[in-house]
């Protein structure tokens, strides 16, 4: 594995901790529709939440929210729409985006609910 995949793993892991503790059941992380993959979808109440985690070591470049692009979006609605069909879902499907930065040993974890909608 290399740092990349390193890094998004441990970012991965802290949003899941960061959701569990904060009220939400994760139902799956990393699923995949095709080459489309859904980092983590939890549940909150009757609310199926799409994360998709962005992680980086410091913020030089761009803020790793600024990542999910439009084209990603696109991506992230079809796989979830995947995933709401192939479990028969009756939950309404929230997108956020979470966005953690590594400074040292420290991060900054920031939730966005919410994130994006679905466009056609």
């Amino acid at each position: 594995m290399d740092q990349r995949q390193e890094l998004g793993k441990e970012g991965e892991a802290l949003a899941c901790n960061y959701l569990i503790r904060n009220g939400y059941s994760i139902r799956h992380t990393n699923w995949h529709f095709g080459h489309k993959e859904l980092d983590i979808v939890a549940q909150k109440d009757d609310m199926l939440i799409v994360c998709e985690v962005k992680t980086r070591f410091g913020d030089h470049w761009e803020d790793p929210k600024d990542a999910v692009t439009r084209r990603k979006q696109r991506n992230i609605v079809e796989a979830a729409d995947a995933y709401v069909r192939e479990f028969d879902l009756n939950l309404e499907v929230q997108f956020d985006v979470i966005s953690i930065i590594f400074r040292g040993k420290s991060h900054e974890l920031e939730h966005i609910p919410d994130a994006f909608f679905p466009t056609l």
